[in-house]
């Protein structure tokens, strides 16, 4: 993490895109984008119609897979230091104390997950990190995690919306009215997303565990099934 003096503007648009980033990504976790959904039959022409060959039963679809964690040289490339803020000004201090705001919260996530970073061990203990979490998505998603794994799942989730939504207030309340309007902007979306994002956990936390059970079931009557003579 740079020192406060050597921080520009740019660089702090970078910390300050990577926390709206978390936010964003928790949608990516959990909102299967157009590739996911149902594509509509397309009817061919009344003229060809009668000649097509019969189409064969649609199969079922696949259990859902996390999608792809952000990949290590992504974040390096995104998260390089500028020497130049971002009207190309010259450097100049970002009007953010970091050494003040990581004394105010010093185990908050945003310092492992969102800060600024060059250090390579770093970048690879997020990129490590969310491989894991995707993982969890995926088995969450297809109904085989254990309840323990859902609850663990999903207290990590709320644990990062937290603190993120703590950090973008913090900094809102102790500097807001020296920041640009378009970061000040940028900081309370990161706030609005995480808030949305906490109240829609207790709902798919319920839906998780009932996919678990229909899965339960499922592999309960299979069995049955097989032992029967």
């Amino acid at each position: 993490m740079p020192d406060n003096a050597g921080v520009t503007r740019l660089g702090w648009l970078v910390g300050l895109a990577m926390l709206v980033l978390v936010a964003a990504l928790a949608y990516v976790l959990v909102v299967p984008g157009p590739e996911s959904e149902t594509t509509a039959e397309v009817t061919p022409p009344a003229s060809t119609a009668s000649a097509a060959a019969p189409r064969p039963a649609t199969p079922p679809p696949a259990a859902p897979t996390a999608p792809a964690p952000v990949t290590g040289s992504v974040m390096k490339d995104y998260l390089q230091p500028p020497t130049v803020d971002a009207e190309g000004e010259g450097a100049r201090p970002y009007p953010i104390d970091l050494a003040a705001l990581r004394a105010k919260m010093p185990d908050n996530l945003y310092w492992s997950l969102a800060a600024p970073t060059t250090d390579e061990a770093v970048l690879k203990q997020r990129e490590d990190e969310s491989r894991r979490w995707n993982d969890a998505f995926g088995r969450v998603q297809s109904g085989e995690a254990t309840e323990a794994e859902i609850r663990d799942y999903y207290a990590r989730r709320r644990k990062v919306s937290e603190d993120m939504l703590q950090f973008a207030t913090t900094v809102l309340a102790d500097y807001g009215d020296q920041l640009p309007d378009r970061d000040r902007g940028l900081y309370e979306l990161s706030i609005n997303m995480h808030r949305t994002r906490l109240s829609e956990y207790p709902r798919e936390e319920e839906d998780a565990q009932a996919r678990r059970r229909e899965q339960e079931s499922r592999r309960a009557q299979w069995r049955q099934g097989q032992q029967a003579p």
